[in-house]
């Protein structure tokens, strides 16, 4: 199927043009972008190089958040000295990499990563040119490492956004694929052909939807028209990149657009196990849904994100089906739990490798959920002192107002947490009898008849 697919996308009605490659020079003027604007470390890394005899420029998506008005979290820059060359101009730096060497130069706390210029081929000693890459059998890149020209470099990134390069010496926008037109017509577009883009790299996919929502853009009818197609080509992406572009995704503040996007397209499918069955499934979709919004809105206010409690979210209702399930065999509620839980992400580590650090942080979230439905006795309180109370209390309040469970919990627990120890006591529900208490109460019971017939024993034989 994937192979039709491919010969119809090659056809001469489907194949679209390469973007053009002619050098736009955009003055300041035009642009707008002041070098003030430049953290002084890309700036003074940029002075430097180009007083040692190099270019250097400012590249990729800080220069495209400047033009688009939003503030870059980073600043990259690119250069044609090699690594070397750039290690022997800047003393507080370091080579990084294996599969692409880098630099990572320091001034103060800020470390700004610079590059080299990036090509596709090279020259032999026969003067041969030579294509120095390795792909998979579905055309996935698995290693590339070679320098090129500026325009090549251009050329080899992902979208053409992202292909612009900034000179705070001149305040100049270098643009040789016409990224600075697509960004004022809110178009993102890949470079080159598509087909062959998202083979080289089928993660660039995902980052088509997560760019679209982030920067508020249309993607390009010819970018998006292989894409629905060509998703099962992410099963052959490491779990851990996979993982990382996902990570990315969600917390980039529009993670519920992302998820509506993913699935209108396709995409989500196996990337987190059953959340194709959740989203189909009202109280599942609801409960994700305020997840992702409120996983927005804490983006959106720069508060901290934690990861395993997001991936907790995703995942709960997978772990709900599989508790249930253990239940109506016959399994005791809290073995069962765990089972579903190790289960589930057994699963999980399969699709996304989601890593093993964040496996502990989901399990005692979801364990502790059980403990919110006893509210009588010393429970409560050994509950509030649990360090990871807060997360699984703000997890129980969005299966509260998912209609999961009733909303009278959430209320309790809030008042409970707050109120002073005396009035904490007052609020225990006396209905509510521990296992302990019934069994402790069961065996005096015990005890007095026991007694009693001892009495009643000696009575009789004094009589």
């Amino acid at each position: 199927m994937i192979h039709k697919f491919f010969r119809r996308y090659f056809s001469q009605d489907f194949l679209v043009p390469s973007a053009s490659t002619e050098l736009r020079i955009i003055p300041r003027k035009q642009h707008g972008v002041a070098r003030n604007r430049i953290s002084p470390c890309a700036i003074k890394i940029t002075s430097g190089l180009q007083q040692a005899g190099y270019s250097a420029f400012v590249v990729g998506g800080a220069v495209r958040d400047l033009l688009l008005g939003l503030e870059p979290k980073d600043f990259d820059v690119v250069t044609n000295a090699t690594p070397e060359e750039v290690r022997a101009v800047f003393r507080r730096s370091r080579i990084i990499g294996r599969r692409f060497r880098l630099v990572h130069v320091m001034c103060g706390a800020e470390t700004v990563e610079v590059s080299t210029f990036r090509g596709n081929s090279f020259t032999n000693n026969n003067n041969e040119t030579v294509t120095h890459k390795h792909a998979d059998e579905h055309g996935r890149i698995l290693r590339d490492n070679v320098f090129g020209s500026q325009e090549e470099d251009a050329k080899r990134r992902d979208f053409t956004v992202n292909a612009l390069f900034y000179d705070p010496a001149s305040e100049e926008i270098w643009d040789y694929l016409d990224g600075y037109d697509d960004i004022q017509a809110k178009q993102l577009r890949i470079i080159g052909t598509p087909l062959q883009r998202y083979r080289e790299d089928p993660v660039r996919m995902l980052r088509a939807v997560r760019l679209a929502a982030k920067l508020d853009m249309q993607i390009d009818t010819a970018t998006a028209a292989p894409i629905g197609d060509l998703a099962p080509l992410l099963q052959n992406v490491p779990p851990s990149r996979l993982f990382d572009e996902i990570l990315k995704l969600l917390l980039s503040g529009h993670a519920q657009i992302c998820v509506a996007d993913l699935r209108a397209r396709g995409l989500y499918n196996g990337l987190l196990p059953m959340l194709d069955m959740v989203l189909t499934q009202s109280l599942g979709e609801h409960f994700i849904t305020l997840a992702l919004k409120n996983t927005d809105e804490r983006v959106r206010q720069e508060k901290t994100i934690s990861p395993g409690f997001l991936f907790a979210t995703l995942l709960w209702h997978e772990v709900l089906t599989a508790w249930n399930t253990y239940l109506a065999s016959g399994e005791k509620s809290t073995p069962a739990l765990h089972m579903a839980m190790s289960d589930v992400l057994a699963v999980q580590e399969k699709k996304l490798a989601i890593p093993r650090r964040y496996d502990a942080i989901m399990k005692e979230i979801w364990a502790m959920q059980p403990r919110f439905l006893g509210r009588a006795g010393r429970r409560p309180f050994r509950l509030l002192e649990h360090p990871r109370f807060r997360a699984a209390y703000d997890f129980m309040l969005l299966r509260c107002e998912s209609g999961e469970i009733d909303v009278e919990i959430g209320h309790w627990w809030g008042t409970f947490q707050h109120a002073k120890v005396s009035e904490r006591e007052n609020m225990l529900l006396k209905g509510e009898v521990s296992k302990k208490r019934r069994r402790r109460r069961a065996r005096s019971e015990i005890v007095t008849r026991n007694v009693g017939n001892i009495n009643t024993s000696v009575s009789d034989t004094a009589e």
